[in-house]
């Protein structure tokens, strides 16, 4: 009778150092003895700063001149390699330990992705080079983050693409699915998913219990513990998914269905990095046009693969929060964009991004004189702010939350610039130095410290 299997993902933490590389692998020895066939995913090794980081890899690349930007195809080949050294050094101390592993590209472990070099999504995966794996007694271990596009035109070996930031979550939930595994553990350096960030909130209690919603809003509005994609497709699998720590014996978090966990409650309180909010005056606009420059702004952000929060739409004007890392992309690609709009009554609207035009937007402007009625569409920029998000199951839209979120804020002296709402969450934008402050108070409100 063939024995369960338990995928086991180890984020960069985890692999940073051989202490931690240990501890690791002995986590998958643990599950081996206990009557599972383990199979491993790893990210790179370490964050931000070490030698083998993804960050670090990047950066190797653009400093030869910042100038010219790289080529995506070049550069998932580069960042690829993170995981490759993380996945042969993690088999290789299991091998120490006297268990056989065998190391596993994401190709060579039967991921295929759509080809969209950085941020490619997994199409299928055939575990068969996996499953030969586990039958012949050894221990698989993939790298995360990685897959291969097979293009119709004829490429030997196909060409290798990753998943975007977080991907690895998504390989150890997809690769839990494609062999209809009884887990997948999540192995970081936290205990599970806390009701706040510990930043803010110090002795923040860890949630025993979430739904796959729940954690896909959290980590949609800032949390970084499990990627929305991973919860995602360990939803439609219905695969039990866990969030463990790698260096404690706490049971962690375990996500599962609504039907699971039913009830209304406040989950936890959670923020995102610095934004910069902008709000686009469209009463320059015909009626008749807003549609048209509604649907250029969020398609040029789509493009791009600009995230946006916080969505505002009204009868004027429409706008959103972009984080302040991509801000510089977002000015490169909307200032001075130019939307003709109609046919023989032809309208050219100009985007300028601040109430100062740029020299593009000016040049852009004279230009277009001669060829229609140009009008400039301006978005005004608050710059120095975050989001702040309240997020539950089957709580938000009960009568009087809203106001209790907005009274407690009001009390604290707490600026609200902006407020947006979903099925599970409730977001207001505050001053960057309040994040802090704004998460404890939401908590203290909601009484949050008391779940267990």
């Amino acid at each position: 009778m063939a024995k369960p299997i338990k995928v086991m993902k180890f984020g960069g933490t985890s692999v940073a150092s051989s202490e931690a590389r240990l501890a690791s692998a002995m986590r998958v020895v643990q599950a081996k003895e206990q009557g599972f066939d383990p199979v491993v995913v790893v990210s790179a090794i370490g964050r931000k700063g070490a030698p083998y980081a993804t960050d670090t890899l990047i950066s190797v690349l653009r400093e030869i001149d910042p100038s010219v930007e790289p080529d995506a195809r070049e550069l998932d080949m580069l960042v690829s390699c993170g995981e490759i050294m993380s996945a042969v050094i993690f088999a290789h101390t299991l091998k120490t330990l006297g268990h056989s592993a065998k190391a596993f590209r994401g190709g060579q472990a039967g991921i295929r992705t759509d080809g969209v070099y950085g941020n490619a999504r997994i199409t299928h995966i055939n575990p068969v080079g996996l499953l030969r794996c586990l039958s012949d007694g050894s221990i698989p271990v993939v790298c995360g983050f990685q897959g291969v596009w097979v293009p119709p035109y004829e490429t030997p070996g196909g060409e290798l693409t990753t998943l975007g930031r977080g991907g690895s979550d998504t390989t150890g939930s997809a690769i839990g699915a494609a062999t209809k595994a009884a887990m997948v553990e999540i192995f970081t350096d936290v205990d599970g998913i806390k009701t706040a960030d510990p930043d803010a909130v110090k002795h923040a209690p860890t949630l025993r219990k979430v739904t796959y919603d729940e954690v896909a809003e959290i980590a949609h509005l800032g949390a970084k513990v499990v990627h929305p994609r991973a919860a995602e497709i360990a939803m439609h699998y219905d695969i039990p998914l866990w969030v463990k720590n790698t260096f404690s014996d706490d049971e962690g978090t375990e996500i599962v269905t609504r039907e699971k966990f039913p009830g209304r409650r406040v989950t936890g309180v959670t923020h995102t990095g610095k934004l910069v909010y902008m709000q686009f005056d469209l009463s320059v606009a015909v009626d008749a046009d807003r549609v048209a420059l509604e649907s250029q702004i969020y398609q040029t952000m789509a493009k791009y693969g600009i995230s946006q929060f916080m969505l505002n739409l009204n009868p004027t004007s429409t706008g959103f929060a972009v984080p302040r890392s991509q801000y510089a992309l977002v000015l490169n690609v909307l200032d001075g964009l130019v939307i003709p709009v109609g046919d023989s009554d032809r309208r050219i609207y100009v985007i300028q991004i601040g109430d100062k035009a740029s020299r593009e937007v000016e040049t852009q402007a004279a230009l277009l004189e001669n060829f229609g009625d140009v009008r400039r569409v301006v978005a005004q920029l608050t710059e120095g702010c975050t989001m702040v998000s309240l997020v539950g199951h089957e709580y938000m839209q009960q009568s009087g939350v809203f106001l209790d979120v907005l009274t407690t804020l009001a009390e604290g002296q707490v600026t609200v610039l902006q407020t947006s709402d979903s099925d599970f969450s409730l977001s207001v934008l505050v001053p960057e130095a309040e994040t802090n402050r704004t998460v404890r108070m939401l908590h203290d409100r909601f009484k949050l410290a008391e779940i267990s």
